[in-house]
Order: C-alpha cells, then sequence, then structure tokens
C-alpha cells in the first residue's frame, strides 16, 4: 500500500472548469450540424472541390486546340494495338492468371485490363509498365508500332 505523507491534509476549494471539446471535423461535415449552424446564422464556408471522389490516374493525351481548329473530322485517339493486345493475352494466359488476378497484381480495375485486351484502350505508359513488370512481357516500344 502507498504510504501517506505525514504532513496536515487540506482541501482544495479553487472552482474547477470544464470546457467543452472541439468538435472534430467529421462532425463539422455533418448535415445535421451544416443544417443547424446555417440555421442559427453561423457563417457556413463551401468549397466545390474539383474532381473529388474521382479516382482517374491519367486523362486522355492533350490534342493541340488549333489542330483541331483546323481539321474538318474529330481527332481519333490511339488505341492500343493489335501486337500488344496479343501480347498481354498470351502473356497473362501463359501465367494462368485472370484479367481480374491481373488487375489486383497492377492496381488497376479489372475494367481497364479487359479494354487493354480488347483493344478500347488509350494507351497509358504508366499501366503498361505495370503490366510488363507483372507479366514479364515487353509491351513498349516496337511492339506496339
Amino acid at each position: 500500500m502507498p504510504s501517506r505523507s505525514a504532513g496536515v491534509m487540506r482541501q482544495d476549494w479553487e472552482p474547477v472548469v470544464l470546457h467543452k471539446t472541439k468538435p472534430k471535423f467529421q462532425d463539422l461535415r455533418d448535415p445535421k450540424s451544416v443544417n443547424q449552424a446555417l440555421r442559427s446564422g453561423t457563417p457556413v464556408q463551401t468549397i466545390k472541390k474539383f474532381d473529388a471522389g474521382s479516382n482517374k490516374k491519367a486523362t486522355a493525351p492533350l490534342v493541340n486546340a488549333r489542330k483541331l481548329e483546323e481539321e474538318t473530322e474529330p481527332a481519333a485517339l490511339d488505341r492500343v494495338s493489335t501486337g500488344v493486345r496479343q501480347a498481354i493475352q498470351k502473356a497473362r494466359l501463359e501465367k494462368k492468371m485472370s484479367q481480374t488476378e491481373l488487375a489486383k497484381l497492377i492496381n488497376e480495375q479489372p475494367k481497364v485490363v479487359q479494354e487493354y485486351e480488347n483493344g478500347k484502350a488509350v494507351p497509358n505508359q504508366a499501366v503498361l509498365v505495370k503490366m510488363e513488370r507483372v507479366l514479364g512481357v515487353k509491351l513498349r516500344g516496337k511492339i506496339g508500332k
């Protein structure tokens, strides 16, 4: 047992003030608290974030605006070539992988792998590098031309 000091015991009569905790960030974003703040007249700041919540890693290659205006037909984007499509399918099947398994290994959605194998995707070098690494096959360079 702990021993008590031999000194005189005294009481502390000073008042103790308890403060409310600050609201957490998540609570401030809650629709109920935002509506309550609007009703009470408290200033509320709202910010619209551009492309918030989207997981788009790469955009299509930008086409020069002047070239678009000069051309009479709409610009067609490059698609994955037949050689690259076949190389991806062949390497994936040799490793006995499904499209979903390959997608998980390269941290992409299965739809991305499907588009590459169907030739509908616009080639993204970052995705091709990941596929090359997992499949052990060259997909960029002369094979794609």
